[in-house]
């Protein structure tokens, strides 16, 4: 088990990279910040030079790979950690230098317990892509199809644990200091991140996605999702459909070929809104990179290690506040986050709506082009904190992909509005769920699973509350030793405290980064 001390000086050894590149400056200034975590800070920049403008994206890139997706996953928090952070955080790119094709072979053979030539006619020692936990390489298969090969870095689930380990102990105190870090919930942030990488550590969960999400939109033209060679598949190993297409990002390569960018662009916003609203699973990491269009025009996806999922009465909430902000209904979405529960019932609905009125009337009548979706919802994050409203992950993730898709979009149409395009999709989709035809349909539907569950529903009724009484247990989180809680369980350290540990860790930590600067520790 990894000890406090050995958490502290990770964590003061990733702070001082963080000051290096002027990025602790946010928590050690931030007004909600506790006293011993600024100290913490404070002891982490001791004797560097810092940049007067943060650089977010460069610091988590220079910590490593857990760090990178540390750092994707805040760029979904400007409640957290503010707007200027998560812009400079959406620019962080998940790369770093490729290791070399002898590991990758090692890697593959492995993992199939097979040659390398079995699998594989030729198989470019040159990666494609090299990012924080894989990289792509290009081959061909024994029976001539052209596919990517994506392979884990080596040792790289045993780092990760080793850092996410360190982030849950962290955030487990930060919690512990009660106010707004509770609010904040950094345990959940730290929980959702351990749960997408680990599906990003399995390939095998990674081609899952792919396969699912390719069999949601198979009904939708216009829009692809690479095949899955399940043969050359495994934990490790991913082998997927080659794809042959002009990167999105290439604006002027595209519009040279002749694609009709405008139509692309509307295509591009539909093909998100089916996912995330008619499916409930979206791919949630939709930037440039990751999507290419082919000489026919069809959109091609790639990379599903981060998806989305909501369930139905979640869409359905979300289709309503989207429809009832852009049609200004704003009693009516101040409803739903009362019927949601993701505002406390001891706030009133009334002075709910009036703050969401103020959010949304300053973009009403203004011309299409100057509305954005980034801006609602940014206003939104706003006014969580007076209403007391707690971190809902699927929708932040959901906020980040729909500001990522209009950013998109805008670049292929920069006179594209989300809203214009949103709108009668989301009215559709409100009249066939929520119409008469479909509200006799649901009630048919549950009253027959209702009846046919019923003696089941008593035995588990039986099974979670007893005689005694009781309550459902809350969702599984590590169970994280408090540094200060040593003393009840330690009965010889009675004189502990936190400002003591803390010193011992601060002083450890100095004296490693000063054996550092000496060479004595690699």
């Amino acid at each position: 088990m990894t000890t406090a001390t050995t958490h502290i000086l990770r964590l003061l050894r990733w702070g001082r990279t963080l000051a290096r590149h002027g990025a602790l400056r946010i928590i050690e200034e931030g007004a909600s910040t506790p006293a011993p975590v600024r100290r913490l800070c404070r002891l982490a920049r001791f004797g560097t030079l810092q940049p007067r403008e943060p650089d977010y994206a460069r610091a988590f890139q220079a910590i490593g790979p857990a760090a990178i997706k540390l750092g994707q996953t805040l760029a979904t928090r400007p409640d957290l950690v503010g707007e200027e952070a998560v812009r400079n955080l959406l620019t962080l790119q998940d790369s770093l230098p490729p290791v070399s094709f002898a590991a990758i072979r090692a890697e593959i053979e492995a993992s199939f317990q097979a040659p390398l030539e079995t699998l594989f006619a030729s198989i470019e020692p040159d990666p494609v892509g090299a990012a924080s936990i894989a990289q792509v390489h290009k081959a061909v298969t024994t029976d001539g199809r052209t596919v990517a090969v994506k392979v884990l870095r080596p040792g790289i689930r045993e780092k990760f644990g080793r850092d996410i380990q360190t982030y849950e102990w962290a955030a487990a105190h930060l919690e512990a200091f009660g106010g707004e870090a509770t609010r904040l919930r950094p345990r959940l942030v730290i929980a959702n991140l351990k749960r997408w990488t680990a599906r990003e550590l399995d390939l095998r969960r990674e081609a899952a996605s792919a396969s699912e999400l390719a069999e949601a939109m198979h009904s939708f033209a216009g829009y692809h999702v690479p095949a899955i060679d399940w043969d050359r598949t495994n934990g490790r190993v991913m082998t997927i459909e080659w794809v042959d297409g002009i990167k999105m990002s290439d604006i002027a390569a595209l519009r040279a070929s002749g694609h009709d960018l405008k139509a692309m662009a509307r295509r591009l916003v539909l093909a998100f809104l089916n996912q995330a609203i008619d499916a409930g699973f979206f791919h949630a990491d939709m930037h440039q990179g990751n999507l290419f269009v082919r000489p026919d025009g069809t959109i091609v996806a790639i990379d599903f290690g981060i998806m989305g999922r909501i369930d139905r009465q979640a869409r359905v909430w979300l289709a309503e506040i989207l429809y009832g902000l852009t049609t200004g209904n704003y009693r009516r979405v101040a409803e739903i986050h009362f019927e949601a529960q993701y505002v406390p019932s001891f706030h009133s609905v009334d002075e709910f709506a009036t703050a969401l009125r103020a959010v949304g009337e300053p973009m009403r009548g203004k011309p299409v082009s100057e509305l954005s979706v980034g801006q609602m919802l940014d206003g939104l994050f706003a006014i969580t904190r007076d209403f007391d409203m707690q971190t809902q992950p699927h929708l932040l993730l959901l906020q980040k992909t729909m500001v990522m898709v209009e950013g998109l979009a805008t670049a292929l149409d920069p006179e594209i509005n989300m809203w214009d395009v949103a709108a009668p999709f989301v009215r559709g989709w409100i009249r066939d769920e929520l119409g008469p035809e479909a509200a006799i349909a649901d009630k048919l539907r549950e009253g027959v699973r209702t009846l046919l569950g019923l003696p089941d529903l008593v035995r588990r009724i039986e099974d979670r509350y007893p005689a005694k009484g009781g309550a459902p247990e809350p969702p599984p989180l590590p169970e994280i030793e408090l540094v200060w809680a040593r003393r009840q369980r330690a009965g010889n350290h009675k004189g502990a405290s936190w400002p003591g540990y803390l010193l011992a860790g601060g002083c450890g930590g100095l004296l490693t980064w000063w054996m550092i600067a000496q060479g004595w520790v690699g």
